[in-house]
């Protein structure tokens, strides 16, 4: 896979670049980030890529003519443009998934007041972070490009991908190691009783109810089975689970 990012911020990625699941995805040629200088495709003498709004206002805005030649320089017709402004779809693990499948994505960060809106017309999408304002589109790209890259196959365990918050809309059920009793705070007995089927019974019905606790907007996408309305309905440990923790508990 190719990532290609667009930016007047080159250097704002070398912790990008330095993250070890980036670094080894490189290393074994998973994926080849190319960050690219949108300054380099200005043609003012003075290197500038902004300007005053026309019409007045406050600010500068980005104009079109260097990040759409960078555009047209770092890609094809089988790329991917991605244009980051708060009028596009909220990135999420959805998205993720999807542009991990893809063999070349560009990501174009925007900075300043903003990016004349005539650049929309170069992309093929617009994407947001989420309803809040950050200085630039750098550290949005970078937010896109790690949790792209991590999904890509034997980029890091598959396991640890399968069981992650906001795969099939559900949260991760709760996580623990030693001690067993911290300051009085302890591990649930059932993830002690060593039978594994209990474990991950246990385990999803936390994630149920973590959910519908913590993000109902994601609990209420849910297609719920009687099975999983039974689970929402038992104590944290049910009556079955403790059995099986008396009958396989480890010393």
């Amino acid at each position: 896979m190719k990532i290609t990012i667009l930016t007047i911020f080159p250097n704002l990625f070398d912790s990008l670049l330095k993250n070890t699941i980036i670094q080894r995805a490189i290393s074994n040629n998973l994926v080849s980030i190319n960050i690219v200088n949108i300054r380099d495709y200005t043609k003012d003498k003075y290197k500038r890529v902004d300007t005053p709004p026309i019409g007045g206002g406050s600010g500068l805005i980005m104009k079109c003519q260097p990040i759409v030649d960078a555009i047209r320089s770092n890609s094809n017709e089988n790329t991917h443009k991605i244009l980051l402004s708060p009028k596009g779809r909220t990135f999420n693990q959805v998205l993720a998934q999807n542009y991990s499948k893809m063999n070349d994505l560009l990501i174009v960060c925007g900075n300043y007041e903003g990016i004349d809106e005539r650049v929309d017309n170069y992309v093929d999408e617009l994407v947001s972070i989420g309803d809040y304002i950050i200085t630039g589109g750098e550290l949005a790209s970078m937010i896109i490009a790690n949790s792209v890259i991590r999904l890509l196959p034997h980029a890091i365990n598959n396991e640890s991908i399968i069981d992650e918050s906001f795969e099939n809309n559900l949260l991760e059920y709760p996580q623990y190691t030693e001690p067993f009793d911290f300051e009085g705070f302890k591990v649930p007995e059932v993830l002690k009783c060593g039978n594994h089927e209990v474990i991950n019974r246990y385990r999803y019905k936390m994630s149920l109810k973590y959910t519908k606790k913590y993000r109902p907007d994601l609990f209420n996408k849910l297609s719920l089975t009687k099975q999983d309305i039974d689970l929402l309905n038992e104590d944290d440990i049910s009556e079955n689970e403790l059995k099986a923790i008396n009958k396989n508990k480890i010393k």
